[in-house]
């Protein structure tokens, strides 16, 4: 028995349908969890807007599909974890280093490494950082504003992680091939 309901487009609440209209045109479907959002237009909404400010922001697709793949495999959502490993090889990170982070290390890149540390430790320390947190990122090169920057990222794939973990929709077949159990 279904959850939650995966809504369509056509079948979603009408305050719904803009967000999957645009998710659409950014991913050419629907994915399966952003039709189980749907069933709250607050939700929904609150991603796809915040989505939009993280993919237009300072860091390039590779890096923020680097924080997106950490995030998910931190917080444990498998439906996550499947779709950024699709869209981090899309994206061209190297297969080597998208199999660290899914197995819960850092990539051998040192720039990805930092972003992939940064975003677990907020994770996991729940927001609170120490200077040397800070420091080894600041060191690998990025600014400070980053580190705010790579907060905004953790919240809205916090979004996505919970939502997968709370509704549980079917994997979407083009991610199937990267199935990721806990």
């Amino acid at each position: 028995m279904e959850r939650f309901p995966i809504y369509t487009i056509e079948s979603a609440p009408e305050q719904s349908k803009p967000a999957l209209q645009s998710l659409k045109a950014a991913f050419g479907m629907v994915p399966n969890i952003a039709g189980a959002m749907a069933t709250s237009p607050v939700l929904i909404n609150s991603l796809v807007g915040l989505f939009q400010r993280v993919h237009g922001g300072s860091f390039t697709e590779a890096q923020i599909q680097t924080l997106l793949l950490t995030n998910a495999v931190t917080n444990a959502c498998s439906w996550a974890v499947a779709f950024h490993t699709a869209l981090a090889l899309k994206e061209g990170l190297d297969p080597t280093d998208v199999s660290a982070i899914r197995e819960g290390r850092a990539p051998k890149d040192s720039q990805y490494a930092a972003l992939s540390t940064l975003a677990r430790t907020l994770i996991e320390k729940r927001g609170r950082l120490d200077d040397r947190d800070v420091d080894q990122f600041t060191d690998a090169g990025f600014g400070k504003d980053l580190v705010l920057e790579v907060i905004a990222v953790v919240a809205a794939s916090t979004i996505t992680n919970y939502t997968g973990s709370v509704t549980k929709p079917a994997l979407d077949a083009p991610f199937q091939a990267y199935t990721w159990n806990n």
